[in-house]
């Protein structure tokens, strides 16, 4: 498997956009399940999911049934409706992906925030999951380089990725090389959005 900083795969599948659920109590989507098997069987193993996306069961029921031995494949998933309680999102996470951990744990989107002490506080519970070994590692999505200011005031570890649109009709001015400066990663979603529009 390929990687770049921190060890993040380069290619990975998201089952978000595509397969998205609006209703969280709907019924397993058993296609959703073999697509998932059939990008493992394909060389696939960095599989990105997040709760918002109501799809963690499907993904989890899919990495079980596929047999690949856990530390071949590279699991990311978020926190988005649960950000008021980390702890409690990331062993529901677990719990519906059937796994003891994930490799990458992140925030979706810093639009829950009120205040910087929100963001604060939100990453200080990120870190904690960290420690406890329920996450490799522990990143962000979509933030701007204000999110970043107020989380690294009081962040003990950094967060090792940004996932965030980025393309060029896009460029979110001076964040990358905030990023750089900080030794955060970017990961650009959307990058060939430009292309189809």
């Amino acid at each position: 498997m390929t990687t770049f900083h921190n060890d993040i795969p380069l290619l990975k599948l998201n089952d978000g956009t595509a397969w998205y659920k609006k209703d969280p109590n709907a019924k397993l989507d058993r296609t959703l399940v073999e697509a998932i098997k059939t990008a493992i069987k394909l060389g696939y193993h960095h599989l990105d999911g997040a709760e918002f996306y109501n799809t963690e069961p499907e993904l989890g029921l899919a990495i079980k049934e596929s047999k690949m031995e856990r530390e071949k494949l590279f699991v990311t998933t978020k926190v988005f409706k649960n950000i008021g309680d980390v702890t409690k999102a990331i062993d529901m996470s677990l719990e519906k992906l059937q796994l003891d951990y994930v490799d990458l744990y992140l925030i979706h989107s810093p639009s829950f925030a009120k205040s910087d002490e929100d963001l604060q506080a939100a990453w200080a519970a990120m870190e904690k999951v960290k420690k406890d070994g329920k996450a490799k590692s522990i990143g962000v999505s979509n933030y701007l380089q204000s999110d970043f200011e107020a989380t690294l005031k009081t962040a003990t570890i950094i967060p090792s990725i940004n996932q965030t649109e980025y393309h060029p009709y896009l460029q979110r001015e001076g964040l990358l090389p905030f990023q750089q400066q900080h030794n955060i990663a970017m990961a650009a979603y959307g990058p060939l959005t430009p292309i189809t529009k």
